[in-house]
């Protein structure tokens, strides 16, 4: 069954024409690696030169998936830079390779990735994740970091939400940062010093960008930011596993990562991909944090599973790391986050500043 799916793979990619170069993505030798597995899984490596169009991934991944027998398709972009072809001799040497099934390992050399650069004082840098958006990875960031703050710690925030940058709202600072001895000053709220790329464009500028400048902005806000010396540096991540997760794990040296989620099963399973993306690329899994466990009902005082229960234990069991808390679902968290008031700020006293504190605490004992 895998080599005849594998043929039909291959048979429904060499339809598709890069406009740059008018030929297919076979014979142009622009996908690589194809694996095939007995239930149908389809993985591939697709190489984009900077001139091609990013709508490429796309295109690939929806053919696929129509491809008869197939049952998921993963994508892997490349750098066509970076990634060495060894030419081969002879006059079939632009004829389609054969394809690999998965669970053989294949003998083509992986191009070396970047050796992250190891920041001695921004301390440790915790990356703060998510597997979709929407689940409060930012709130518990900012929380996280004044809760460290209160604590003595010297801590920062880098903003690497770059399609996305919702920390100037959710600290109350938005100004253009100055530049003294060609170092960017970060901003600085609530005893934290943050740099984000809302401070650099207006509120309603998209950020239209590729993969390489995700990964220019992200190493300049490491390097080029007055961070001074700080004990911890968290780093809010978008959500999924793209552009700015990879560059993040290649530029710098990375303690670990905090995963968020909510109790909702499909919030869960995007969450776990999140996590094995990070042990994937070597990096720990700290522990997880499941927002909005419950809901307090006002009247009788009682927890309401509003999003269902337990998503966020059942992830920290399969990745076998610690559940860090359980942030119950509290109004006023929501709107310090609108108003630059975190809750651990604003309502030190009540429940889901106690847990968020309490993850802190725990944290920093690790």
């Amino acid at each position: 069954m895998s080599q005849a799916l594998t043929a039909r793979v291959s048979a429904a990619l060499q339809q598709i024409v890069n406009p740059r170069t008018g030929e297919d993505l076979v014979s142009s030798e622009q996908v690589a690696n194809i694996g095939v597995t007995l239930e149908g899984k389809v993985r591939l490596e697709l190489r984009l030169a900077s001139a091609d169009d990013a709508t490429l991934a796309r295109t690939v991944r929806q053919a696929v998936e129509k491809v008869d027998g197939v049952t998921a398709v993963h994508v892997d972009v490349r750098d066509a830079v970076q990634v060495t072809v060894t030419p081969d001799a002879g006059p079939t040497a632009r004829q389609p390779r054969t394809l690999p099934v998965m669970s053989q390992p294949s003998s083509a050399q992986q191009p070396s990735a970047p050796q992250p650069i190891a920041y001695p004082h921004l301390g440790r840098i915790v990356a703060v994740s998510s597997g979709k958006g929407g689940v409060g990875k930012s709130t518990v960031t900012v929380n996280l970091a004044v809760a460290l703050a209160q604590q003595g710690k010297r801590v920062g925030i880098l903003d690497a939400d770059i399609y996305g940058p919702n920390l100037p709202l959710m600290l109350g600072v938005n100004a253009p940062p100055a530049v003294e001895n060609e170092k960017i000053m970060p901003l600085e709220a609530h005893g934290i010093k943050v740099i984000s790329l809302g401070f650099l464009i207006e509120r309603d500028q998209p950020a239209i960008w590729r993969g390489p400048i995700v990964m220019k902005i992200i190493t300049q806000f490491l390097r080029d930011v007055d961070w001074g010396q700080l004990d911890y540096l968290f780093v809010d991540m978008p959500p999924g596993t793209g552009d700015a997760q990879l560059s993040l794990v290649q530029a710098a040296k990375i303690e670990g990562a905090v995963i968020v989620t909510t109790p909702q099963e499909v919030a869960v399973g995007d969450a776990l991909r999140g996590a094995k993306m990070f042990e994937r690329v070597g990096v720990p899994v700290l522990g997880i944090v499941e927002n909005m466990s419950w809901f307090e009902s006002p009247d009788t005082g009682k927890p309401m599973a509003i999003f269902g229960s337990g998503g966020g234990q059942r992830l920290a069991d399969e990745l076998g790391v610690p559940l860090l808390g359980q942030v119950p679902l509290y109004p006023p968290v929501g709107e310090g986050g609108d108003t630059g008031r975190p809750i651990v700020v604003a309502d030190p006293s009540c429940s889901a500043a106690r847990q968020l504190i309490a993850v802190a605490g725990k944290l920093s004992a690790k």
